[in-house]
């Protein structure tokens, strides 16, 4: 009956921005295309200074809360947003940028540590590089259809507007808040960890790119988070933004001179190098190294709010999946064929001496410059939860500048006591993305849609779920035996 279906969110009348037909948007002007215009629309980059960041920058959701006044009709199945809903104060996006945002999510920095995951797993590394993109690509699509409800003519009318909200509906029998609160801890979980391997990286390049008399590696953690200190005191994301650019050009140039020096040096490559065989636990923790490179979920539902055609979302999906499957696939494989056995954790470290010296500085501007962004929306979830204990504004100002200084030496002393890069990228894919990116999606999507779903996609998803379970569990263990072994050689 139409009255146990869920009803639309009312949201609050907002100001709607009207521009010519010719005048192009702030937002395009601006390289809308990267995570932090994401960010942008779901509210982390909202701010008290200045008309612009008024009239431009949406405050949390707001993004996929706002569209136009009669309900806006999508490509696919007419999907509508309810009507009467305010337009938005933010302009959309094309599927080509929408694309582009998938593909800086899921082609990062961490691509260079593929290689060393496929050296412990052999061949089965190069299923599991496949076999994640397929899953990874589908659970996206029904963690978004999950947004959807169909009203009395069929059409498909977005009822939901963030992944918080799809665990909220499905948790509202036992918890109304429960499931939100899963979300939010895996999502700050997860984003510390990144902050957390962009330091381990960072320390690892200037401990390897500087020759001069040995230095614990306290010290290059130190060196390296200092020009971060910065970031307890960041307020938007306009100025990480317009870095960005910088950083997608550093991760072409340092792709480009791997796969170059790989090919100066086919004449070493050698199937046999490719293991048959391999140790089970260390398959388990490529697994979550693997799962962690494919980690995109948490921004998808504000990416597709924001698209100008979300009937393209599903193929847009696809091709960028299929995209970054074959380039890691091909990278990964022309890395390990080339260094075999020797292969590191992180592969620049395998370039010549003066050839890694110039691109571990640009890996670690790379890095540098991508931890602001992780590392302002832990800090923005951490601090909604903390607000709604009441505190008046002035404490609330100096509860935010303490939270963004322990979670910042937080990040610090992990990357400082635990250098391990695989390792805890294993741990951290094997915990959070796995839940965020297989089970939480299957099981929203099996208890939303049962009644909808045929057998075969009801079988397929009950699978993820034991599969993401399986994974997970085992990579946790795994990761975690590793990571006390490396200790224990340390110690010894």
């Amino acid at each position: 009956s139409s009255s146990s279906r869920p009803k639309a969110q009312e949201f609050s009348t907002v100001p709607s921005v009207r521009r010519h037909p010719g005048e192009m948007s702030w937002l395009r002007l601006g390289w809308p295309a990267t995570p932090e215009g994401l960010l942008r629309g779901s509210g982390f980059g909202h701010s008290g200074h200045g008309d612009e960041e008024r009239l431009g920058l949406a405050q949390r959701d707001e993004l996929s809360h706002t569209y136009g006044d009669e309900g806006e009709v999508s490509a696919e199945r007419g999907a509508q947003d309810p009507p009467g809903m305010p337009p938005s104060i933010c302009p959309r996006i094309t599927t080509w940028e929408a694309g582009w945002n998938v593909t800086n999510a899921i082609q990062g920095i961490f691509v260079l540590g593929l290689p060393y995951a496929l050296l412990q797993s052999g061949y089965l590394g190069l299923l599991l590089l496949v076999l994640a993109a397929v899953i990874c690509s589908y659970t996206g699509k029904i963690l978004i259809s999950c947004l959807y409800e169909e009203d009395e003519e069929g059409r498909l009318i977005r009822v939901r507007n963030s992944y918080e909200d799809v665990a909220n509906a499905c948790c509202a029998g036992l918890c109304p808040r429960l499931g939100g609160v899963v979300v939010n801890a895996a999502q700050v979980v997860e984003l510390s960890m990144t902050c957390v391997l962009y330091l381990v990286v960072s320390s690892n390049l200037v401990s390897h790119s500087f020759l001069g008399p040995p230095l614990p590696l306290a010290a290059w953690s130190m060196a390296s988070v200092l020009p971060l200190v910065p970031c307890v005191l960041i307020r938007d994301l306009r100025v990480v933004s317009r870095l960005s650019l910088l950083c997608s050009l550093a991760q072409f140039l340092i792709t480009f001179t791997v796969v170059a020096c790989c090919l100066t040096q086919a004449h070493r490559w050698c199937w046999r190098r490719m293991a048959i065989s391999v140790d089970f636990e260390k398959l388990l923790v490529s697994i979550g190294v693997i799962i962690f490179s494919y980690t995109s979920q948490v921004f998808l539902p504000t990416l597709e709010g924001s698209m100008e055609e979300r009937g393209n979302f599903s193929s847009m999906m696809t091709w960028t999946h299929v995209l970054a499957c074959v380039f890691k696939t091909a990278f990964s494989m022309l890395a390990f064929l080339t260094w075999g056995e020797d292969t590191k954790e992180v592969i620049t470290d395998n370039l010549p001496a003066a050839l890694r010296t110039v691109v571990n500085l640009c890996l670690l501007a790379k890095a540098l410059l991508s931890y602001p962004l992780p590392f302002y929306a832990a800090a923005e979830v951490l601090q909604g939860c903390v607000s709604k204990w009441g505190a008046d504004s002035t404490r609330r100002a100096g509860t935010a500048l303490a939270l963004r200084g322990c979670l910042l030496l937080l990040t610090f002393l992990i990357a400082t006591f635990v250098p391990h890069f695989s390792l805890l990228m294993g741990l951290t894919g094997s915990v959070t993305g796995a839940a965020m990116t297989f089970l939480l999606p299957s099981l929203f999507h099996l208890q939303l849609k049962w009644s909808k779903l045929s057998r075969k996609l009801k079988i397929f998803d009950v699978l993820i779920v034991v599969l993401g379970s399986l994974c997970s569990l085992s990579g946790i263990v795994c990761s975690v035996k590793g990571l006390i072994e490396a200790f224990g050689r340390k110690q010894t």
